[in-house]
């Protein structure tokens, strides 16, 4: 596993745990569809939430959401959907956790970007 892998994998257990801490419902993650992946997928009130996660360990190089391109997000959105078809979902939105920080450093900073697309 690669120091990047390493990064994603640590950013999406804390936004996990973020998420869960405010009351979500988890379901799965790292959903593969034939469109890309779904980092994670919680509920919250019969909505049925699909969440981009991205992490930096600085923002030397920008914000971690600034990572999220109009490619990408054609890509969650359609992975999105494909989930909710497959799923029979009626009530779904795509949200978007930017995490900033280092696992051995301080607390993160947890950005929380709700029904993005």
């Amino acid at each position: 596993m690669n120091h990047n892998h390493k990064i994603g994998c640590w950013g999406e257990e804390i936004a996990a745990e973020y998420l869960q801490e405010k009351g979500y419902e988890f379901v799965d993650k790292n959903v593969r569809t034939p469109y890309g992946e779904i980092d994670l997928i919680h509920r919250l009130d019969g909505i049925t939430i699909f969440v981009e996660v991205k992490t930096r360990t600085s923002s030397r190089y920008g914000y971690p959401e600034e990572a999220i391109t109009a490619r990408k997000q054609q890509h969650i959105f359609d992975s999105a959907e494909h989930y909710a078809q497959e799923n029979k979902l009626e009530h779904w939105q795509i949200d978007a956790i930017s995490v900033e920080g280092k696992p051995s450093g301080k607390t993160p900073k947890i950005t929380h970007f709700e029904d993005i697309l």
